[in-house]
C-alpha cells in the first residue's frame, strides 16, 4: 500500500471520528455553538412505575393520570396525533421474595399477600390507564388485593411532566389507612430513610422494572450503628417487566426501630417505594427521598400532626451537623431543644419533635449548622395525625424543589391542601388547577410566598368540576420553593391522610446546540 492511499484512509478515519461531535471554536474564532447555552426543549419520551397497591381485599385505588400542557414556546406543540401515547399496564409479574421460612421443596412463602402469579396474556397487554390530550387528567379504578403493579411510558406531547397518582384507601385491618404515592420514574439508586424493622412494622420495598431486560438489585440496610448485616449475598433479580415486593424483615434478624434503606443497581434501573403498616397506627407509602445534599427541605407538615419524627442519614465519609428550622406560616423558628442534629457517617440519626407545628402547617429545614461545611445527607420525616385508636400516619421524603414546574394528580374537591415553602427568598408561584376527569374548565391563582416561611393554602378548584383534578405548580419569581400536597380521606372519625412531595418534572432538558465542524482538519 503507497503513502498516498495511507494518507486517503487517514484523512477518511479523522472525518468520521468528527462528523458527531460538537464544534468548540469556529474557525474565525468567533464564539461557536459549543460556547452558547444548551436550548431547553421538552422531553420525548417518559416513563413511570406504579407499585402493587395493597395486599388487602378492602383495598380501594384510584389512579390518576396527568401532563400539564405545554407552553407556547416550549417547542411541544404540534406533535404528530399518532405519536402521542400516555398509558399505564399491568406488570407482567407480581413476584415474592422468599424468606428463611421456606420449606426445601421450594415452595415460597407468599409475602407480597396476593402476588405471584403473572397476569393473563390479555390483561397484560390492556392499559389500565389511557391519557388522550395534555391538560386533562384521566383515572381508573380497581378494588380489591390482587391489582398488580403498573409499568408505563409516555410520548410525544404526553411525555413532557407526565405524572400519576396511586391512591388507595383500605377502611380495616392492618394496612388500614390511605396510601399515596406518585408513580416514580425508573432509575438506579435511591436513599429511602424512615423505614422501619420493628415488631410493630411491616415494611416492603415494591422494586419494578420497567424495561425487557431483566435488573438486578441490591438493598443495603442502616440503622443506628451503621450497616445492618443481611441474608443477601448476591442481587435481587427483577425480571423484565415485573415487580417484586421485599418484606425488610426477612432480610436481616436485627429489629431496629428506624432505618435507612439504599436501593442501588447493579444491572438495569427500577422503580424503588417502601410501603409501610404500622399496627395500631396506619399505612402509606414512603417515597425515596432528594438526592444527597448539605442541606434539605422537607414541605407540608400539617397543622394538626400531633407526632413528628426527623430520621437523617449521612452516606458520605463525614459527620454530618445539621441546623434543625421549622419554616412557619409568619417566619423560621428553632424547635426548643432541637436546634441541632448531629448524624454521624454511615449511620442513621432520629429526633422525635412531637407535635412541632403546634396548630401551625409548616416546613422543615435542614442545614449545617457550620458555615462552609456542607456533608450530604438524606432525611424524610414520619408524621402522625390523630390520638389513641384513632391515628393515622404518612411520609414526607426530603423534597427538590418545584423548578420550572410540577404537578400533581388526583386532587379531590374536599380534603386537599399545598404547602408551599421558600426557605430562602420570597417567591412567586402560578398555580393552574387543571379540568377534571369528568369535566369542568382549569382556574389558574398566582401566590406570593415570603422568605423562610410556609404557606398553607386550600388549592383553587377548577370551575365546574366532576371528577379529581391536577395541580401544577410553576414558578415565577423569587427564590426557590418546595411543595407538596395532603390529601385527607377522613373515615370513622380517623383523620387518614397521605402526603406527596412536588419536585421539579423534568419535562425539559438541556439540549447542546451541536453542528459538525471539518476544520479540525486544517493543517
Amino acid at each position: 500500500m503507497n503513502r498516498t492511499t495511507i494518507s486517503l484512509i487517514a484523512a477518511a478515519t479523522a472525518l468520521a471520528a468528527v462528523t458527531g461531535f460538537a464544534s468548540l471554536t469556529a474557525p474565525d474564532g468567533t464564539a461557536s455553538a459549543g460556547d452558547r447555552s444548551p436550548a431547553r426543549l421538552p422531553v420525548e419520551r417518559s416513563s413511570l412505575l406504579c407499585p402493587a397497591p395493597s395486599n388487602s381485599e378492602l383495598a380501594e385505588t384510584r389512579y390518576t393520570s396527568f401532563t400539564p400542557p405545554a407552553a407556547k414556546d416550549s417547542g411541544a406543540q404540534g406533535g404528530e396525533a399518532e405519536a402521542d401515547s400516555a398509558e399505564l399496564k399491568p406488570s407482567a409479574a407480581a413476584l415474592a421474595v422468599p424468606d428463611a421460612s421456606e420449606k426445601e421443596d421450594g415452595k415460597k412463602a407468599d409475602k407480597a399477600g396476593k402476588g405471584g402469579a403473572k397476569q393473563p396474556a390479555d390483561k397484560a397487554d390492556k392499559a389500565v390507564v389511557a391519557l388522550k390530550e395534555p391538560g386533562k387528567p384521566v383515572s381508573a379504578e380497581a378494588n380489591g388485593g390482587e391489582a398488580p403493579a403498573l409499568v408505563g411510558t409516555a410520548t410525544g406531547r404526553l411525555a413532557p411532566g407526565w405524572t400519576a397518582q396511586q391512591t388507595t384507601t383500605v377502611g380495616a385491618g392492618g394496612s388500614r389507612g390511605v396510601l399515596g404515592v406518585n408513580c416514580t420514574a425508573p432509575d438506579t439508586d435511591f436513599w429511602l430513610p424512615g423505614a422501619s424493622l420493628a415488631e410493630s412494622r411491616q415494611d416492603y420495598v415494591h422494586l419494578t422494572n420497567p424495561d425487557d431486560s431483566g435488573a438486578v438489585a441490591d438493598i443495603e440496610l442502616y440503622g443506628r450503628d451503621g450497616a445492618l448485616k443481611t441474608t443477601l449475598t448476591d442481587g435481587i433479580p427483577v425480571p423484565a417487566g415485573s415487580s417484586v415486593p421485599v418484606l425488610l424483615s426477612t432480610l436481616t434478624a436485627d429489629k431496629a426501630e428506624d432505618v435507612t434503606v439504599h436501593v442501588t443497581t447493579s444491572t438495569g434501573r427500577v422503580g424503588a417505594v417502601v410501603r409501610a403498616a404500622e399496627d395500631g397506627t396506619g399505612s402509606d407509602w414512603l417515597s425515596a427521598a432528594a438526592d444527597p445534599s448539605g442541606s434539605a427541605v422537607l414541605p407540608g407538615i400539617p397543622a394538626d400532626a400531633t407526632s413528628v419524627q426527623l430520621v437523617a442519614f449521612a452516606p458520605g465519609d463525614a459527620d454530618a451537623d445539621l441546623k434543625v428550622q421549622l419554616a412557619g406560616a409568619t417566619g423560621t423558628i428553632t424547635p426548643a431543644g432541637h436546634e441541632t442534629l448531629h448524624v454521624k457517617s454511615g449511620m442513621t440519626a432520629t429526633v422525635d419533635l412531637a407535635d412541632v407545628t403546634r396548630g401551625e402547617a409548616g416546613s422543615l429545614i435542614l442545614s449545617p449548622a457550620e458555615k462552609g461545611r456542607r456533608t450530604p445527607v438524606v432525611a424524610a420525616l414520619r408524621v402522625v395525625r390523630g390520638k389513641g385508636a384513632k391515628k393515622e400516619i404518612a411520609f414526607i421524603p426530603a423534597a427538590a424543589p418545584v423548578g420550572p414546574r410540577a404537578s400533581v394528580a388526583d386532587n379531590r374537591v374536599k380534603g386537599s391542601v399545598l404547602s408551599l415553602t421558600a426557605p430562602g427568598a420570597a417567591a412567586e408561584v402560578k398555580v393552574t388547577a387543571s379540568a377534571g376527569t369528568g369535566g369542568g374548565s382549569q382556574v389558574v391563582k398566582t401566590y406570593k410566598v415570603k422568605a423562610g416561611t410556609t404557606l398553607a393554602v386550600t388549592p383553587p378548584v377548577p370551575a365546574g368540576l366532576k371528577g379529581s383534578y391536577a395541580l401544577t405548580v410553576e414558578s415565577v419569581s423569587g427564590g426557590p420553593v418546595h411543595a407538596s400536597r395532603t390529601l385527607e380521606l377522613a373515615k370513622d372519625g380517623i383523620p387518614m391522610f397521605t402526603v406527596q412531595t412536588l419536585p421539579d418534572d423534568r419535562g425539559m432538558v438541556a439540549v447542546p446546540d451541536a453542528r459538525q465542524d471539518l476544520s479540525v482538519l486544517d493543517d
